[in-house]
């Protein structure tokens, strides 16, 4: 049975009917922070003052250096973990004992499922079709090299740091996918930030990072499958029985939940309380159903966010509604959790520091020089093509959840998640300084002012078929992109600049500055 499963029904056998004599607490000089299975609210919110406040402070601090919140809570979590406030006598044993981190656990992975789900909800296939030509060589390439690198380096870490009990398959392809997958969320902010969503670049790697995403999770689950399968005809069956679950949310629920938003009315004037409550229900238990298939409940959440319907800004409608609440209380749990399995005290050898060089050296190197060289023979400028490998090796909180479950799993030691946590930081931290330094505001090219290669009877075919979607409005087909010269179309062409919305090809661009 699967780890999110396991933890509800541990916690649920350990809870019994609460006493009335303990109603007196602190009065009656009781130790607040004590655990007690029949009253865990206490320390759990002991739990969630100290994570909360340390995480703000820090994000305070590395907000003024322009970092995203993610390493805040990755590092909170460091320090709150044994490598710092763990050494201090008491702490661990007062506010994170060992009893209570089950509930802990669990609502940190309610949280990741309900993240995973927002992750769903900003993935559109329209962003990869529409930008498909260079966006699919740029992701194949920046998944593609790292893979290879990671699971070439694979070998001397598996006989170096790994017990011999743990298939050397399943560590080589955590490794891979911890190495070739892309941060999608953690990109999204940063292009907001450094305000590059309608340059081509921006464009190019947000629809690169969807593809990416998409592939690393297939991955992911794939490796989940194998770890848990006792043989490979079980994993094949684990896959084929998680396939069949992908194809009943793709097809009859995901029409299923179109027409219930469009009978409740959730599309036109957003989601309805019955609307919310059916999606609820349904990622809650499309999570449930890949947990016990056996390859994680993470997946199911995942999937459950790409079927909601795109019409009507209904996802983004539902994004707010749930992501204050998530990045505010739910993810500096998950990401504290991360710390205190964290201690870098481990990295204490030569050897080790030698290694933990390499696997950061390799990490960027295989992503930064795949996803370069792909662009530059897209088209793109040396200057935009490292900043797209500079972006697309930003791997945050992503490949952090990719580690946990490697964890959870018995494939990485503690050691070896210690050294791959400070990659995915160090990594992280690295990509908003690079693309400053890269990419400064002054050298940066608008959508329209891309040119790609292109011949000229092809440009003329283009030209041609643009002229003849252009209706009778004035407007291009609003699953085009827009004609500059009216109102309505401009106001459209506004809203596709949103994380999520529609890119603009080439010719669509070429028309738009001749008019």
């Amino acid at each position: 049975m699967g780890e999110f499963s396991s933890t509800i029904i541990s916690i649920a056998s350990g809870i019994r009917k609460r006493a009335a004599t303990e109603q007196g607490g602190l009065l009656d000089g009781q130790d607040p922070t004590a655990f007690n299975t029949a009253d865990p609210l206490r320390i759990w919110i002991v739990q969630l003052g100290v994570i909360i406040l340390t995480t703000q402070l820090l994000a305070l601090l590395f907000r003024k250096i322009r970092q995203p919140k993610v390493i805040a809570e990755v590092i909170g979590g460091i320090i709150l973990g044994p490598t710092a406030f763990g050494r201090i006598p008491g702490f661990k044993n007062h506010i994170f004992p060992l009893d209570s981190q089950p509930y802990l656990s669990l609502v940190a992975n309610i949280g990741l499922c309900l993240f995973l789900f927002l992750v769903g909800l900003e993935i559109d296939a329209a962003v990869i079709r529409r930008n498909a030509r260079l966006s699919v060589t740029v992701a194949l390439a920046g998944m593609a090299l790292p893979f290879g690198f990671g699971a070439a380096l694979s070998v001397p870490l598996y006989h170096q740091f790994i017990d011999p009990s743990v298939k050397f398959t399943n560590f080589m392809l955590f490794t891979g996918v911890a190495y070739s997958i892309t941060a999608f969320p953690v990109l999204c902010r940063i292009l907001t930030e450094l305000k590059l969503l309608d340059t081509t670049v921006g464009i190019v790697v947000l629809s690169a990072g969807v593809g990416n995403d998409i592939v690393g999770w297939t991955l992911l689950a794939l490796s989940v499958a194998l770890v848990n399968a006792g043989s490979g005809l079980e994993a094949l069956w684990i896959l084929l029985t998680c396939v069949g679950w992908t194809l009943l949310l793709l097809f009859p629920v995901k029409y299923s939940l179109r027409w219930l938003a469009r009978r409740t009315g959730s599309v036109a004037n957003g989601p309805t309380m019955f609307f919310m409550t059916v999606t609820i229900l349904i990622l809650f238990g499309s999570a449930f159903m890949t947990d016990i298939i056996g390859v994680h409940a993470i997946f199911g959440a995942f999937l459950a966010g790409i079927i909601v319907p795109r019409e009507g800004n209904l996802t983004i409608a539902l994004t707010e509604k749930l992501e204050d609440m998530v990045s505010i209380i739910f993810l500096p749990l998950y990401f504290t959790l991360s710390g205190l399995s964290t201690d870098l005290g481990l990295l204490n050898n030569g050897i080790t520091w030698a290694y933990v060089v390499a696997i950061c050296s390799l990490a960027y190197s295989g992503k930064f020089g795949g996803c370069t060289i792909a662009a530059r023979f897209a088209g793109f400028s040396w200057r935009e093509a490292s900043t797209i490998g500079s972006l697309m090796s930003c791997k945050g909180l992503v490949e952090l959840i990719v580690l946990n479950v490697g964890l959870s799993a018995g494939i990485l030691s503690q050691r070896v998640f210690s050294m791959f946590v400070l990659e995915a930081v160090l990594l992280t931290f690295m990509t908003t300084p690079a693309v400053l330094l890269l990419y400064p505001p002054e050298k940066r090219r608008k959508e329209g002012q891309f040119r790609s290669r292109i011949d000229d009877h092809d440009r003329e075919q283009h030209y041609a078929t643009a002229a003849l979607e252009v209706s009778v409005h004035g407007c291009v087909r609003q699953d085009r992109a827009p004609a500059w010269d009216d109102g309505t179309c401009a106001a459209h062409a506004a809203s596709s600049a949103r994380i999520g919305g529609s890119g603009l090809g080439d010719w669509e661009l070429e028309t738009a500055e001749r008019k």
